[in-house]
């Protein structure tokens, strides 16, 4: 029983429970509209899911990791450079937006919906998993390191995510050939000035991504309503 409650909140402590849920609607939307229309139109956000799941499974191994050997910090870098590789499959699938068109007999307003879930889906696995790598940094170095851990790698995200819609590199190039991709954004960023697009996209999702973070850790740091009422009621009687 111990270890039934201790698995619980491990991954509760991950959001595992409200990831599964999102993931789980995702997919019976879909299901729903290959029922209904019978054809297979966005099948690609299955795989997108999926991809965005992958970064979530790696920061989860690393907490279990840090939950069973805490002194042993030299197994982090295991789970965690595979998690960055994959990291920006997970926010990457609110570009699919840009396939959205009118696909009888399924009202627009539907498939809104649909990419929509798969989209919020994929960020909220991305920021849970970031939050994750973000506290095991500060643990071992640190809450400036870790807050500036965090930062860059929402930056390499909102470049990811670029990288994938606009120059259709894959997660699995950086490793195959990561002299392609490293080149590919090099010619990128030395000529910012005629590549309006790439510095504005990647600097637009980036700072959507921050956005959403900083909301997310904040949430995670509000006191419980009792916690208030006492802070209230203490400062009546002083």
């Amino acid at each position: 029983m111990r270890y039934l409650v201790n698995t619980h909140r491990l991954v509760a402590r991950q959001s595992l429970y409200p990831l599964i849920l999102a993931s789980g609607l995702a997919l019976s939307f879909f299901a729903w509209r290959v029922f209904y229309a019978g054809n297979w139109n966005y099948a690609n956000l299955l795989w997108n899911l999926f991809l965005a799941w992958l970064p979530f499974f790696f920061s989860f191994l690393a907490a279990t990791s840090y939950r069973f050997f805490p002194n042993a910090w030299w197994l982090i870098p295991f789970p965690a450079l595979p998690w960055l590789v994959f990291f920006p499959n997970a926010p990457y699938i609110v570009t699919d937006f840009y396939h959205l068109a009118e696909r009888p007999p399924i009202p627009m307003w539907y498939d809104i919906g649909l990419i929509a879930i798969f989209a919020f889906a994929g960020i909220f696995l991305a920021i849970a998993s970031l939050r994750t790598m973000h506290q095991l940094v500060e643990v071992y170095l640190g809450k400036f390191i870790g807050w500036v851990f965090a930062l860059f790698v929402l930056g390499l995200g909102g470049l990811g995510v670029y990288l994938g819609r606009f120059g259709r590199y894959n997660s699995w190039d950086l490793l195959v050939q990561p002299k392609t991709v490293i080149k590919g954004i090099a010619s990128q960023l030395l000529n910012p000035m005629d590549n309006l697009g790439f510095v504005g996209f990647t600097l637009m999702f980036t700072s959507i991504l921050i956005v959403f973070y900083l909301m997310f850790v904040s949430v995670n740091q509000l006191d419980p309503i009792h916690k208030l009422s006492q802070v209230s009621l203490e400062g009546q009687n002083e």
